[in-house]
């Protein structure tokens, strides 16, 4: 890469982070104010956890995110499989179309109408907004998230591994549990992981479907800042930031882990 290039990327990552670490350095600014920086101080780190509220919420965030993205993953994966399977061409695209067509629409036409959807279902059972709307819209939004992910994986595994293992008397379930999957577990990792991403970081579609006294991190946070800048609303951006880092340092060791391990079985294998 020419030098220019690596100005430019240098330039765009620091444009992209330094806001990020301007907001995490003052979440310790004993002022209490984003002007000036006055001294260290862990106060408004202690003020969020003993606020039993934000706790419930950041607890009802994490709960959503996670369920979401393990049944999302779950679907995702054995519809992409179904997909893959699937021997009619245009049916397949037709399918595969519709999954991409929730990727690129607008947050707030898909909120809407799972507004619309819930409140209809509502009327006639009484389901009001709350924590089972929340928790299906996310799943909803994070299926096409795995299918495109896990999709291009499957279409670059070795359709020969298949035959062969048919050929050597392994059922359909022995060829899904044996040898797609334990090749599809990157990317099955992967799609989980940028699913809970994209549970936790949704606003838009959450906001329209919370209720009941139910809310998720995203929309409270909202609240807060119409209310005026808290230090509080720092903290807890600087904690949901290191999760997340975390979480993608955790993909990646996993990743690296299962590589290995593949790698390893291939060498015994020979």
């Amino acid at each position: 890469m020419k030098w220019y290039g690596k100005l430019y990327l240098g330039l765009l990552i620091i444009g992209l982070y330094i806001p990020i670490i301007f907001l995490m350095v003052y979440s310790f600014n004993s002022a209490g104010n984003m002007i000036h920086f006055e001294g260290f101080t862990l106060e408004h780190y202690q003020t969020l956890f003993q606020d039993d509220r934000l706790m419930s919420i950041l607890f009802n965030t994490i709960a959503v995110a996670l369920l979401a993205a393990s049944i999302s993953t779950v679907i995702g994966t054995l519809g992409a499989i179904a997909l893959y399977q699937l021997r009619q061409k245009k049916l397949r695209l037709t399918f595969l179309t519709l999954n991409n067509v929730l990727l690129v629409s607008s947050d707030v036409v898909i909120g809407a109408s799972f507004l619309i959807m819930f409140t209809a279902i509502g009327h006639f059972t009484g389901l009001g907004l709350g924590f089972w709307t929340v928790l299906i819209s996310h799943i909803a939004f994070c299926i096409p998230i795995v299918v495109i992910i896990i999709l291009p994986q499957l279409y670059d595994m070795n359709q020969h591994m298949f035959d062969a293992a048919r050929d050597l008397g392994a059922s359909e379930w022995q060829i899904l549990n044996r040898v797609m999957l334990p090749n599809l577990m990157p990317a099955v990792i992967a799609g989980f992981f940028m699913a809970l991403t994209y549970s936790l970081d949704d606003f838009t579609v959450s906001f329209f479907v919370t209720g009941n006294g139910f809310s998720v991190l995203s929309v409270e946070v909202y609240a807060m800042a119409r209310k005026g800048i808290s230090m509080e609303i720092n903290a807890i951006s600087t904690l949901i930031f290191m999760v997340i880092i975390i979480g993608i340092l955790g993909y990646y060791l996993v990743q690296r882990f299962t590589k290995r391990r593949l790698t390893m079985k291939r060498g015994i294998m020979r």
